[in-house]
């Protein structure tokens, strides 16, 4: 495998327990969003070699559901285990591909054998149960592995997003197929390998790159995939959701947001505006919750204001490598350029700049934290995802009209609050419409909780106890004893 470093791994599909560059000739080049660099070649699947995955998944899937708990169970705590000791070099890669700074990169890593650790202890404790019935039956639910389960994943989290599904799935008795994105293949390769050597069975892990619409729509369809795990845009979501229901497949859509923020006359607009900072330009803001549109109380908005743009400005922006960076460049040219023209419209609309905006100079695809006042309703900004580190403040002046503000999209993902009264803080846990919420902070999400949104941010959810629902199917047995 040709690769321009010898800190970047050869990268290849993972079929039946064994790495392949697959069975035709189609190469993607991968890049480092830092430097432009070309990092390696990355071979796309063709038909067979899905196919192959597909029958490897079906194989797997009836070998490892009857796996005693307990020998599952060694082998993905063992899985964990190496990703904990692989979490710098696996963060490096990443680093390399994805371009979020290193120590962010790791601790992702480490987050995902937290996560690993979790579903696997949760899917110990899928009980059924009895139910009473009359002298001479017994009626039971069983809670039981779907089946093979097809996976796709974006680039934002090389390592959380396919981490999500996968350890949904072994954890529960499921194979899967995952198809990772084609952009930051070095991350999921390596943490392949990890449960390769823990000694996952062949067959029950399968990972392909592709071309997106060639993969799914081979995939989906198949009648060895039970189950349909997505990760990504609201488009290509519902695309994949009817797919899916073509064939009567049960999905999981964990799609795009808009999060609304909501800082209360009450709150201090000093600690808001630094917490607020700090959630928005980690991983540069390509986020689904990345907090997106920042609706401060007219009595603090000046101080609020200031405050962020100090934060904001005090961001260090480069080369995720070097040390003491807190925000890498954006993931390609493309996002670059539909963050920038967001900005752009808001400009042209009437909208205040009040530090960031301009593209810098030099390689990489590097976009500064911008900080936007006086944005009209009408601009783009405030309705299309922005997925980059831009944050407009609206002004508001009554609490009800802030929530209205902040629901009127069709998202429903994740929101903020920002507030020092109880009865507020009930008022916007009541109010806000998203399926993530926090108050007094932007923390991320945690395996012992679930995330997921409504509205059209999707359905299904992931972590916590519901995280394993979709990969699990009920079954009712009524066992009538013979007289």
């Amino acid at each position: 495998m040709t690769t321009a470093t010898s800190s970047y791994p050869p990268l290849a599909l993972y079929i039946d327990g064994a790495w392949t560059e697959g069975s035709g000739t189609r190469r993607e080049p991968v890049v480092d969003p830092a430097t432009g660099q070309v990092l390696g070649e990355l071979p796309l699947a063709e038909p067979a070699d899905l196919d192959a995955a597909l029958e490897a998944a079906d194989r797997g899937w009836r070998s490892w559901r009857d796996t005693p708990i307990e020998t599952r169970s060694r082998i993905l705590h063992t899985a964990a285990r190496l990703l904990r000791e692989r979490a710098q070099e696996i963060g490096r890669v990443m680093t390399m591909e994805q371009g979020k700074p290193l120590a962010e990169a790791a601790g992702e890593v480490q987050r995902v054998a937290n996560l690993l650790e979790w579903d696997c202890e949760e899917a110990r404790r899928a009980y059924g149960r009895i139910i009473p019935t009359g002298p001479g039956e017994n009626l039971t639910v069983l809670r039981e592995p779907i089946g093979p389960v097809a996976a796709f994943v974006p680039w934002n989290f090389p390592a959380g997003s396919p981490m999500r599904k996968i350890a949904a799935a072994v954890s529960a008795g499921c194979s899967i197929v995952i198809k990772a994105s084609e952009e930051v293949p070095g991350t999921a390769v390596l943490i392949t390998r990890a449960f390769h050597d823990a000694g996952l069975p062949a067959g029950v892990l399968n990972l392909v790159f592709g071309v997106p619409e060639e993969v799914s729509s081979h995939v989906i369809v198949s009648p060895v995939i039970r189950f349909v795990a997505f990760t990504g845009s609201i488009p290509v979501g519902k695309h994949l959701a009817q797919r899916a229901a073509s064939v009567m497949k049960p999905s999981a859509m964990e799609l795009g947001g808009h999060a609304p923020v909501i800082v209360c006359a009450d709150a201090d607009p000093k600690s808001a505006a630094v917490a607020c900072a700090r959630g928005k330009y980690a991983n540069a803001g390509q986020v689904c919750t990345s907090p997106s549109r920042f609706f401060v109380h007219r009595s603090i908005a000046e101080e609020f204001t200031t405050a962020l743009v100090e934060a904001s400005e005090a961001v260090r922006v480069g080369n995720g490598l070097e040390p003491g960076v807190q925000m890498g460049p954006l993931v390609n040219a493309r996002r670059r350029e539909a963050v920038h023209r967001l900005v752009t419209d808001a400009r042209e609309k009437g909208a205040t700049v009040l530090t960031g905006g301009e593209i810098p100079d030099g390689p990489g695809y590097f976009y500064p934290p911008t900080v936007l006042v006086d944005v009209p309703a009408d601009a783009a900004i405030l309705s299309d995802e922005p997925f980059g580190p831009l944050a407009p403040v609206i002004v508001f002046d009554d609490l009800d009209e802030a929530l209205r503000q902040a629901n009127a999209l069709p998202y429903g993902l994740a929101a903020y609050g920002f507030t020092n009264r109880a009865d507020t803080a009930d008022r916007l846990v009541r109010g806000f419409e998203a399926g993530i919420l926090s108050i007094n902070h932007t923390g991320g999400s945690v395996p012992q909780a679930p995330s997921g949104g409504y509205k059209e941010s999707g359905y299904g959810r992931e972590g916590g106890a519901e995280g394993l629902d979709g990969y699990l199917v009920t079954k009712r047995v009524s066992h009538r004893l013979q007289a």
